[in-house]
C-alpha cells in the first residue's frame, strides 16, 4: 500500500476532512492502489425510476462466480474502505461494495433519509447471473437498508448478514461525535454532514426493518464486535432475541472487533463472512435399478435338459 490510512471512527472522520480539502471523492488508500485485474470502479442506474448515477467497486470476473456478495455499508459510505477485502475474495466469489446515495462518487449530493428509498435505490445490486447466488452484506447503518432490499428482492439471496448493525442508538463514541457535528453541520464536508442526518433520523425508520426481518424467508446472520463503542453490541442480541423471523437468526459475536471490521484485518471479517455462506449442495447417491438378467440366461433356464427331454 502506498500510505497507511488512520483507523476507526476518528479516522473516518479524519479522511473525510481531508478529502473534502483536496476535492477527492476516494478515501486513501483506495482502489487504485490495485490493479484493474482485481476491483474496478463501476457505476449503474439507480433502481425506480429515480435515475441517479451509483457508484461502486467490483471485483471483474471472466465469467459470472456462483456466489456474489454485494455489500451496503454505513455512514459515511465509502466502497473504498473494503478494497482490502475486494482484493482477498478467491475466484469463485465476486464482490460489490456500493457509495450509498448521497456519498462519495454516487449520486444526489444530498442526504437521501428514507431507508426504504435507499433500497429501492439499490435493487439493481440484487439482479444476478443464471445460476448465481447473492450473499447481502449490510454494514452499520447499511445493515436497516439491506434488510428493506432483501424482503423486497429475496429470490436470488443465500442469506443476509447484519454486520456492526446500527440500531438508532449510538454508543459513547458515536453520540460524542453525532453531537459534536450536529453542531457544526454548516461547517463540515458533505459526507460528514449526510452522515450525521442519516444517523440522527434512522430510529423512527426501525420499523421498517423490523417488518422485513418477519417476512424473510433466508438465512440471517448478524455479526457484531464486542469491543464495539459505535453501535452497541447489546442491540443486536436484542434484536436477534425479539425478532419472530420466518427463520431462526443467527448471532455471530467476534472477540476483540470493534464498529470497523472492514477496517480491520482481513481474514477476521473473512472467516465472519464465510460461516454465513452455505456448503454447496452434495449430490445425492444415484439410485441404480438391480442388473436384469440376460435373455440368454433366461432361454437356458427355460430349455430342457437333456436328462429332461429323455424322460419325456
Amino acid at each position: 500500500m502506498a500510505r497507511r490510512r488512520p483507523r476507526g471512527v476518528l479516522g473516518l472522520g479524519w479522511a473525510c476532512l481531508e478529502s473534502a480539502a483536496a476535492g477527492r471523492t476516494e478515501h486513501v488508500p483506495t482502489s487504485k492502489d490495485y490493479p484493474e485485474s482485481v476491483m474496478r470502479r463501476i457505476s449503474f442506474t439507480a433502481g425506480g425510476g429515480l435515475g441517479w448515477k451509483i457508484s461502486a467497486l467490483a471485483t471483474p470476473r471472466e465469467r459470472p462466480a456462483p456466489l456474489k456478495i454485494v455489500v451496503v455499508p454505513g455512514a459515511p459510505s465509502w466502497a473504498e474502505y473494503w478494497a482490502p477485502l475486494l482484493a482477498a475474495m478467491p475466484p469463485d466469489r465476486e464482490m460489490v461494495v456500493v457509495d450509498r446515495p448521497g456519498f462519495a462518487a454516487s449520486e444526489p449530493a444530498t442526504c437521501v433519509p428514507d431507508i426504504r428509498t435507499q433500497a429501492i435505490a439499490l435493487s439493481p445490486l440484487l439482479e444476478a447471473a443464471p445460476g448465481q447466488k447473492i450473499l447481502l452484506v449490510g454494514q452499520s447503518y447499511g445493515a436497516a437498508i439491506a434488510t428493506v432490499m432483501a424482503a423486497r428482492n429475496p429470490k436470488s439471496l443465500t442469506g443476509v448478514v447484519l454486520l456492526s448493525s446500527f440500531l438508532g442508538e449510538p454508543g459513547p463514541t458515536a453520540r460524542f461525535l453525532v453531537n459534536l457535528g450536529t453542531r457544526a453541520l454548516t461547517l463540515i464536508p458533505r459526507d460528514l454532514r449526510n452522515a450525521i442526518l442519516e444517523v440522527s433520523g434512522q430510529r423512527a425508520q426501525l420499523r421498517h426493518m423490523r417488518q422485513a426481518l418477519r417476512r424473510l424467508n433466508v438465512p440471517v446472520h448478524v455479526i457484531h464486535g464486542d469491543a464495539d463503542d459505535f453501535a452497541p453490541i447489546e442491540l443486536a442480541r436484542k434484536l436477534v432475541e425479539d425478532t419472530r423471523a420466518r427463520r431462526p437468526m443467527a448471532f455471530i459475536c467476534v472477540p476483540g472487533a470493534n464498529h470497523f471490521l472492514n477496517d480491520g484485518p482481513v481474514d477476521v471479517l473473512m472467516s465472519a463472512l464465510e460461516r454465513c455462506i452455505p456448503a454447496p449442495a452434495q449430490p445425492k447417491p444415484a439410485f441404480k435399478l438391480p442388473a436384469l438378467p440376460s435373455l440368454d440366461w433366461l432361454v437356458s433356464k427355460l430349455r430342457p435338459t437333456p436328462h429332461q427331454a429323455a424322460g419325456a
